[in-house]
């Protein structure tokens, strides 16, 4: 079957095999979009959506976009931060913006990290090095899945300087998990990280209508010992182990509250990019509740839904300390490799400096609640309503 090519109104000239970077100088607007264009550059994030698209066949495409049985969560991922409406003061000195935070005594130039994403060697022949080598280029930070080639190793030969978090899937015993976080300290991992929110495996229907089974559903063994997971296992990494340990998949205040009485340094709220439970809650709506529950006392790590730069300002001005690009990292992958990832960092950033300074606010420090403001959504929400002026062509199941 012929691949559906992604229709884009305008479309830039494709990017050519290495993007360059993004110019530090200082220039005007119509010089900086000039020299962009001449560098064939994406110019809009959009456009590395639209290219990942061509670049991708559709059991690939539809592992990025699709999520679990109605696809409930997924859009409500959307339709939460589209509720969230900016708040702004003026008559602000803004003409310097600082986006950059910091995180275990590192700099990082945007509260972001790379989500753990399985399979990323559908994307990409390397699998997750490009994403890292991507990450520490930029001077973000990365979360490599324990079900992504070419593993805790070879992620960890690839950038070795990088800011580096590693994710399990339990597929073994209490020894199996131990030697996971005894591995992931010795190759200086920053972060070990528990997947809590795939006790089951989904029903993704788009997979089953063609019937497609992934690479990471027929390599996975070992389901019973996610099915039996629970707190006693963070006890022992907490009482055997000296790293920070986060717990991915927090839905509930009262979750993110044991999290703390496990000594937890990092709640990390998500449902998956809307893969796993159908009908929950937008990440965005979950937000505030845990980050009231956390009080200051772990870090905060959000994904879900999150696609531009008004995405970011808005789960910081809630309260959270990092935000996880999933389906981003993966688009950014799929049109250009390392440098399609950095590129779309660089553009995410541009936004995130342009929110920040229309909102009055020079940094992440200036930013709180009280800029925001619950609103209508105006878009129908979707995995691609933060990109109106994409189309893509729909594929008859």
């Amino acid at each position: 079957m012929p691949r559906p090519q992604a229709k884009v109104r305008n479309p830039a000239p494709q990017p050519a095999t290495r993007i360059p970077t993004m110019s530090t100088e200082k220039l005007d607007e119509a010089a900086r979009l000039k020299a962009a264009y001449e560098r064939n550059e994406f110019l809009n994030l959009h456009e590395i959506v639209a290219k990942a698209r061509q670049n991708l066949n559709q059991n690939a495409w539809d592992y990025i976009v699709g999520g679990v049985e109605t696809e409930t969560t997924l859009r409500r991922n959307r339709m939460a931060l589209d509720t969230v409406a900016f708040r702004p003061r003026v008559l602000r000195d803004v003409s310097k913006v600082d986006a950059s935070t910091e995180l275990l005594g590192r700099k990082l130039r945007l509260p972001i990290v790379l989500c753990p994403v399985g399979t990323l060697e559908s994307f990409h022949p390397e699998g997750a090095a490009p994403v890292v080598k991507a990450a520490g280029e930029f001077g973000i930070a990365h979360m490599l899945s324990s079900v992504c080639d070419p593993g805790l190793e070879g992620v960890a030969q690839a950038a070795p300087d990088a800011f580096r978090m590693f994710q399990l899937y339990v597929r073994g015993d209490a020894a199996w998990v131990d030697d996971h976080v005894a591995r992931a300290i010795a190759n200086k991992y920053s972060v070990f990280c528990l997947t809590v929110d795939t006790a089951h495996y989904s029903r993704r229907e788009r997979d089953i209508a063609k019937r497609h089974i992934t690479g990471g559903r027929r390599r996975a063994s070992g389901r019973e010992f996610q099915e039996a997971l629970d707190w006693k296992t963070v006890e022992r990494i907490k009482s055997k182990f000296k790293i920070p340990l986060a717990i991915k998949g927090i839905a509930t205040a009262e979750d993110a509250k044991l999290c703390l009485d496990h000594g937890v340094d990092f709640v990390f709220v998500s449902n998956h990019g809307g893969r796993q439970l159908d009908h929950g809650r937008g990440s965005t709506d979950v937000l505030p509740e845990v980050v009231e529950a956390v009080a200051g006392r772990a870090k905060i790590i959000v994904d879900g839904g999150f696609y531009r730069g008004s995405d970011i300002v808005k789960a910081k001005a809630i309260g959270a300390d990092l935000i996880g690009l999933g389906r981003m990292q993966c688009y950014g992958l799929a049109a250009g490799g390392q440098a399609g990832i950095v590129r779309m960092l660089e553009l995410l950033e541009d936004e995130v400096i342009r929110s920040m300074g229309l909102l009055g606010a020079t940094s992440f420090a200036k930013l709180d609640s009280s800029m925001l403001h619950v609103a209508a959504a105006t878009n129908v929400p979707g995995v691609f309503s933060a990109f109106p002026h994409l189309e893509i062509a729909p594929y008859r199941y």
